[in-house]
């Protein structure tokens, strides 16, 4: 599946309260979101995992669709992966469940469905617009998810959080830049891909620190069982799984030597099964990371990993590059440091009274 800042909540009930102040200072002093009560070390060292499992799981995928050209069922994989993981743990009394009303369970599965919905748009348009469009339109996302978070939560940030930004998306442009075309079908798909992920990166931190406070852990629990269904469901009704079923049948019966280049079933099975317990990890880091550093720093962390990807494609699949789109990496990771020191001046600055 195939992955911050001082928030100044206005008016958001569902943020966790912080202790009482002084009525004097009452009407000053702006309360914490949840992000901003995580130590810089803790953010530091889940954001890290988060990014490692996030990279290696791309790389994973590349090779693996390669050789199992079938996404909706290497999407159903993770998905199920993370629901057996979080079963065994909810049997070994590690991940307990909330009892939840009605409507919080439709929240839950409306979640789920946002999930889902937001990986097929991302795989329809990405048919209809070339690589780079794909990826510059895709980095645009921190800018939308600060837009979404003024409109919808009233929350502002410091001018220099805004000023980093533009360097990260900037310099994900010059790192991806080449052939651009579209269709208009396929613009407006590719821009519908951007709100979707935004709205599922919010709506993940939400379920985790608003009014539900669930952990990351059970969130993980009831979300991937649903989104499992559905990709299995959309994986079905795609023929994804006629084939497979078809390539596999084919591998037993002995008419064909390897499921994919050079490797045997027993070895695609392995590494389908590695796969998914990688996906499972990256799902666990995510949710926690997702948490404790907050949804604007979970897409420019989507936006270095894209740079990141590039310079590993060079090692790996022999990708080659122009002077520009290596300007355009060294631009986007001096934003995200920049960005990061915007944040840490923040932690560590006069707490309110």
């Amino acid at each position: 599946m195939s992955l911050s800042h001082q928030l100044v909540p206005q008016e958001d009930p569902d943020l966790e309260r912080q202790p009482q102040i002084d009525s004097k200072d009452a009407r000053s002093a702006p309360s914490l979101s949840v992000e901003d009560t995580i130590s810089t070390r803790s953010k530091m060292m889940q954001l890290g995992f988060y990014f490692l499992c996030n990279v290696a799981l791309t790389i994973y995928n590349k090779l693996i669709l390669g050789k199992f050209p079938h996404p909706w069922l290497l999407t159903a994989l993770h998905t199920g992966s993370a629901s057996i993981g979080c079963y065994i743990l909810r049997m070994r009394g590690t991940v307990p469940r909330t009892k939840l009303k009605w409507d919080e369970e439709m929240k839950l599965v409306a979640f789920s469905v946002l999930f889902t919905i937001n990986i097929a748009i991302s795989n329809v348009s990405l048919a209809m617009v070339s690589v780079p469009f794909h990826q510059i339109m895709r980095s645009t996302t921190p800018v939308f998810t600060v837009a979404a978070y003024r409109l919808l939560f009233g929350r502002s940030y410091s001018t220099e959080t805004y000023l980093s930004l533009i360097p990260i998306v900037l310099g994900v442009g010059m790192t991806t830049y080449g052939e651009y075309y579209f269709t208009l079908a396929g613009f407006l798909l590719t821009f519908l891909g951007v709100v979707l992920a935004v709205a599922k990166t919010i709506a993940t931190n939400r379920i985790m620190t608003g009014s539900l406070k669930l952990s990351p852990m059970e969130t993980l629990m009831r979300m991937s069982p649903l989104a499992f269904v559905q990709a299995l469901f959309i994986s079905w009704i795609s023929g994804e799984l006629s084939g497979a079923a078809g390539q596999a049948s084919a591998a037993v019966a002995g008419r064909s030597a390897a499921v994919g280049a050079g490797l045997s079933p027993t070895g695609m099975l392995v590494a389908l099964l590695g796969n998914g317990v990688l996906a499972f990890a990256l799902n666990v880091s995510s949710f926690t990371a997702n948490k404790a550093a907050g949804a604007l720093t979970m897409t420019v962390c989507g936006n270095v990993k894209q740079c990141l990807t590039v310079l590993l494609g060079i090692v790996f699949f022999n990708v080659t590059i122009g002077p520009l789109n290596g300007l355009g990496m060294f631009v986007s990771l001096a934003g995200a440091a920049w960005y990061s020191l915007v944040e840490l001046r923040a932690k560590v600055g006069p707490a309110p009274k």
